[in-house]
């Protein structure tokens, strides 16, 4: 395996995977994905994820992922098997409706010209466990064009700051990215973006 590939790897397992074993800060969630969602007073983003892999898998999509660490140079790679519930484990991290998040976010909306309505959920002060800071969804309600979450995890060992983007055509996830820096004690800060597009 090439130094090139390992960076690769190394890349995504960080930007798109540390975070999913990350201990629970926020109480057990008693759904995984690809489980029916708990009704909540927020956006469904489980369920809207939920759907999205299964219309991935069936129609065996491929993806093409970018990523890049600190300054280098960003590497580009594609994947043409992916298992789209784990591709997007990320993204279920944003997930705010959970029973010890009720009443943790207000919400705010905007009408944003050409993509619909913009509704922000903005963490409440009182929360300080809470992982999600802020998620932001665009478009008609029940589709959504664009989601945008920003989240964050703070403890003894571990420090990280991250921004997850979503973005889709007609009902359908187009592309989805992230970027952020993580730190563990001991060790330097790692920067990193990824954009990954599905095909």
């Amino acid at each position: 395996m090439s130094c090139r590939t390992s960076r690769y790897i190394l890349a995504a397992l960080l930007a798109l995977g540390l975070g999913s074993c990350q201990k629970p800060t926020t109480g057990p969630d008693p759904a995984a994905p690809g489980s029916p969602a708990p009704a909540g007073p927020y956006f469904d983003l489980r369920g809207l994820l939920d759907t999205q892999a299964r219309q991935l898998d069936a129609r065996h999509a491929a993806v093409e992922k970018q990523v890049q660490l600190r300054r280098e140079a960003p590497e580009t790679t594609r994947v043409p098997a992916v298992k789209w519930t784990d591709e997007l484990q990320l993204f279920y991290q944003a997930d705010i409706n959970k029973a010890a998040l009720r009443g943790a976010y207000a919400l705010d909306s905007a009408t944003v010209p050409g993509l619909g309505v913009r509704r922000t959920y903005t963490l409440r002060p009182g929360f300080p466990k809470a992982a999600v800071l802020q998620l932001a969804v665009t478009g008609p309600a029940g589709q959504p064009a664009r989601i945008e979450a920003r989240l964050r995890q703070d403890n003894a060992l571990f420090y990280g700051a991250k921004s997850l983007t979503m973005s889709f055509d007609h009902g359908q996830l187009r592309t989805y990215g992230a970027s952020g820096v993580q730190k563990l004690v001991l060790f330097d800060s790692l920067r990193y973006r990824t954009l990954a597009r599905v095909l």
